[in-house]
């Protein structure tokens, strides 16, 4: 592994002019490309000591061997190298949204003599302009297929036009007017072209213009007795009133705007993009991309914003751009992209009225993709499979994992220290199998000594529990330990031994876990800790971690895992701590003894939905009356004001929020 001082650039010979700059590993391929205002100062931060960097950026540096930079005259030119560059060399620490499906784009390939349009998926190419991209190809299709009454435009492929051209006979659609036959004369390239702009028109929002003309041209016939000619465009003003129909109006001012919010989560980020032309909803889009880097939300959007509009014609840009935060350069961005639409564009975050509600609308959608993505990722049986594989071959195990236990201890401040349990069958979560755990054999912080105190108590009961399903087997003349209850018909809790332990912390916490379990005579169940710090997976007696691959679907499953005993930990805790706080905090009110509190306990559930309730709420709840009410109420209001109390995860040293 390089250490980074090793290739680190004397100070002097960076200048601090505006730059891009790549670093690159020791094959010499490029990793990381990023652009800076002062390449000086920015690059500094990327040698700091390794334990004050985020676990990510550290991976980064120590897997790179060498950085170099190319300096340029004006931010903007930077914001267009650092895009050049990762479309070419493609980094793999870069964050790289990539769509979460292949979404359908509408397509007129106007480079054409008689330009065609089609409904199509995947990489845009140039001679082609596209419109979407779109939830759904039948919904398009039905679109272009209503439209191409009143755009009779060509929509059939090379070898049908070419053949009708052969043959001098136009298609079927050339007879039900919904292509004006350009295959066989019927009408000149340009005279066909005049009628793919006004499609091209339509589908970009400018409808008003055309339906206003239509309106006056049917009843101009209409007056003229022309009454064949006025129901046609009587028909045709209906198509266009049923195409407008499948696109809702979000913004009465008929804005154009790409309405964008994100979904995070500390392993992955989803983007969703409302595009919104003419106040109206033209297409939607996901992206899903791993967190590479400790960027906040402004930082994502950046990278997410350089991505999308980086390489795209002045039609794909609107007027205007919504994003959950503006990213740290957004002025840059503005002029860029003001450059290339030739026009004014506004990138700014909304703070009230129908465009704030519509982004609300898209951070859901956010969310939802975000927890879609993660729900296939998990079940799906050939990642799972592959994920236990690389588990199995990364630590050197003699079986597959197929049943992981993970473990987590948190507290506050040495008080209310408890466990938790979670268990990972197939790589899918097992949530019947979850245990807590209260600490009772030690007083303090000490993480080491209360991760020895669960191991040992886990796996003291599931030598207990077999020892007493053998015997019951041997009493009934079976063979192999008894894993069911054979009164209750229930799985003994404690009965399943895992293939793989998993502790959330470093070396301390890993050996303290193997010390358990060699006290207790069990050496045949592997023992590994995940710190959170670098992602580094500990196992006993090594000095050295083992490093997974960032994209491992192993460590993916690791992270699951201890995010999941984490997340069990915390909310045990929270809820003892509430329960004694409420005790604590009722102990001095006249008249309340500890059976009535432990019915107020069990009626509100917790200290903050008790903070929230009246006087007559809790005056509600069995054998409470009015005045006692009042004094719990005085109570509780006198405790909030000493401000919030956090939960401390004891290995991470994260604080969490009441």
């Amino acid at each position: 592994m390089p250490d980074p001082q090793s290739y680190r650039p004397k100070a002097g010979s960076i200048p601090t002019q505006p730059g891009v700059y790549r670093f690159r590993d020791p094959k010499g391929r490029v990793i990381y490309v990023g652009k800076a205002i002062n390449l000086r100062q920015r690059l500094a931060n990327y040698f700091q000591p390794i334990p004050s960097l985020h676990p990510r950026t550290a991976t980064m540096v120590t897997t790179a061997a060498s950085v170099e930079w190319t300096t340029v005259n004006n931010d903007i030119e930077a914001l267009q190298l650092e895009y050049t560059w990762i479309k070419e060399f493609d980094p793999r620490f870069n964050v790289k949204y990539r769509d979460d499906k292949s979404y359908p784009w509408l397509a007129v390939t106007v480079g054409e003599e008689f330009p065609r349009v089609m409904v199509g998926r995947g990489a845009k190419r140039k001679g082609t302009r596209y419109f979407g991209p779109y939830g759904h190809a039948w919904a398009i299709r039905e679109t272009v297929d209503i439209l191409l009454r009143v755009f009779p435009m060509r929509s059939c492929s090379n070898g049908v036009f070419k053949r009708s051209q052969q043959i001098g006979r136009p298609c079927l659609l050339g007879y039900i007017d919904k292509c004006t036959a350009p295959c066989v004369g019927n009408i000149s390239p340009e005279e066909h072209r005049d009628i793919v702009d006004d499609f091209c028109d339509f589908m970009a929002g400018h409808t008003t213009t055309f339906t206003k003309r239509i309106e006056k041209e049917m009843y101009a016939a209409s007056e003229a007795l022309d009454f064949e000619k006025a129901a046609r465009l009587r028909d045709d003003l209906a198509a266009m009133q049923r195409a407008l129909e499948k696109q809702a109006v979000v913004l009465g001012d008929g804005a154009d705007a790409d309405v964008i919010a994100l979904a995070e989560d500390p392993l992955e980020v989803g983007v969703q993009i409302f595009y919104v032309r003419g106040g109206r909803i033209k297409g939607q889009r996901g992206w899903v991309a791993d967190r590479m880097d400790d960027a906040d939300t402004a930082g994502l959007v950046e990278h997410f914003l350089l991505q999308l509009y980086a390489g795209e014609d002045a039609e794909a840009i609107p007027r205007e751009i919504l994003v959950p935060a503006l990213p740290p350069d957004h002025v840059t961005f503005e002029e860029l992209l003001s450059d290339v639409r030739k026009a004014k564009v506004r990138i700014r975050v909304p703070q009230r009225g129908d465009k704030k509600t519509l982004q609300e609308t898209v951070a859901n959608n956010a969310k939802q993709a975000l927890a879609l993505h993660k729900t296939k990722r998990a079940s799906d049986l050939t990642t799972r499979n592959r994920a236990l594989e690389e588990i199995q071959e990364a630590l050197e195990l003699d079986e597959v994992p197929l049943r992981i236990e993970c473990y987590d201890i948190s507290h506050l401040q040495g008080t209310e220290i408890v466990a938790s349990m979670v268990v990972f069958e197939d790589g899918l979560a097992r949530k019947s199998e979850y245990r807590r755990f209260i600490i009772k054999g030690q007083d303090g912080s000490d993480d080491v000594k209360a991760m020895h105190e669960v191991i040992t108590r886990r796996f003291k009961r599931l030598l207990d529990e077999q020892s007493t399903s053998i015997v019951s087997t041997q009493v009934e003349g079976a063979s192999g330990p008894m894993l069911v209850d054979p009164e209750t018909g229930r799985p003994r809790k404690f009965a399943y031994a895992p293939g793989l332990v998993v502790v959330d912390g470093g070396a301390p916490q890993v050996a303290a876990a193997q010390r358990a379990l060699t006290e207790l005579g069990i050496n045949d169940i592997p023992v590994v800790g995940l710190a959170k710090r670098l992602e580094e997976v500990w196992v006993p007696g090594e000095e050295d971690p083992v490093i997974l691959p960032r994209s491992s679907e192993g460590l993916y499953l690791l992270q699951r895992l201890r995010d999941e005993a984490h997340r069990f930990a915390i909310g045990h805790h929270r809820g003892r701590r509430s329960k004694s706080m409420v005790e604590s905090l009722l102990d001095d009110v006249p008249g309340l003894g500890e059976v009535r509190r432990k019915t107020l306990m069990k009626h509100f559930g917790s200290l903050k939905k008790l903070r929230a309730a009246t006087v007559e709420e809790i005056a509600q709840v069995p054998g409470i009356g009015p005045g006692t009410a009042t004094a719990i109420k005085t109570a509780v209001e006198q405790s909030s004001k000493g401000g919030k109390v956090s939960a401390i995860n004891v290995t991470t040293g994260e604080i969490i929020e009441e």
